[in-house]
């Protein structure tokens, strides 16, 4: 874990040119793709999130979910070194793959709770092509496997200066929040406000001016989209090799709903366990049950003339 986490950070993971002026130039390309089976959800988190990444390339959906080396020779193709994969599974369940084309590491995490800038309807705006600044929680780095995370994070959504569709301008914040062992990520625009320009007389006091010089306010506001990721495993490779590191309380959703399925299926057994009881103990005293209502067995009842 520490030598993936070295070789990401010894040039911050990041391809360096050194042009003619001898000014060394960074270079991040992200390759944003995903796989058949979508829903409207995902694909429009996956617009929302491109729309964010000015130094990002949209691919087609890739027709495989085992071969996933492919993705190596079209990050190769189209000139990228980040991997950005949706991997849908049963229509319902969306996992994340980050991946440092072509040496690794990868990163494989599970999506929930996704929200789409449309479905917020949240005020907040910022200026499309603008570069972000990053937040990450102070936890990154307690842990080696967070810290490789945050590297990832720091390459995928860091929006190189010398981007091509990028706008000289950082007006929002992109928050990475580490709680209950996943990764909370929020995007808040900076909204910058005028200070009212009203010298009236608080308790007979003049207002006071701001300090050190400030002339603007500034507050965040939440833009979207939201979402939150669950680290599942972390590959050596690209999309191959060693595990160094799985996290062991991760539970599959494909586990948690048959659990579900067991635990229903469970308590109809017992009714009819029951009910099968229940006859059982009123044939031993003699009774049957006519009409909802629960009576001693005739003599002449047609059951027992006719057993």
């Amino acid at each position: 874990m520490a030598s993936v986490y070295k070789s990401l950070s010894k040039t911050n993971g990041q391809k360096e040119e050194a042009p003619a002026n001898g000014v060394k130039r960074n270079k991040q390309r992200v390759l944003i793709l995903s796989s058949r089976g979508i829903t409207y959800r995902h694909r429009h988190l996956l617009n929302d999130l491109a729309s964010l990444l000015p130094h990002s390339r949209k691919d087609a959906k890739l027709d495989t979910k085992s071969k996933l080396y492919q993705l190596n020779e079209l990050a190769e193709l189209y000139n990228c070194n980040n991997v950005f994969f949706f991997e849908a599974r049963k229509g319902k369940d969306l996992y994340l793959w980050m991946s440092k084309a072509p040496n690794g590491p990868t990163v494989k995490m599970h999506m929930q709770n996704l929200h789409t800038m449309e479905e917020l309807h949240f005020t907040g705006n910022c200026l499309k092509g603008s570069r972000p600044i990053l937040s990450f929680d102070a936890s990154f780095d307690k842990e080696p496997h967070l810290r490789v995370l945050k590297e990832l994070f720091l390459h995928i959504f860091g929006v190189p200066k010398g981007a091509r569709k990028a706008k000289p301008f950082v007006d929002h914040v992109m928050g990475f929040t580490l709680a209950d062992g996943k990764i909370w990520i929020r995007n808040y625009q900076i909204n910058e406000t005028e200070p009212s320009k009203s010298t009236a007389a608080v308790d007979g006091e003049p207002k006071p001016k701001q300090k050190h010089g400030r002339e603007t306010e500034i507050s965040l506001v939440e833009i979207g989209p939201r979402f939150v990721l669950t680290p599942i495993v972390i590959q050596e490779g690209s999309f191959g090799g060693p595990i160094i590191y799985e996290n062991k309380e991760f539970v599959s959703p494909n586990q948690v709903r048959s659990e579900i399925r067991t635990k229903k299926a469970g308590r109809y057994n017992q009714r009819a366990e029951q009910g099968v009881e229940r006859l059982a103990k009123k044939g031993e005293l003699g009774l049957r049950t006519s009409g909802g209502r629960t009576m001693p067995v005739d003599e002449l009842d047609t059951g027992k003339l006719f057993a």
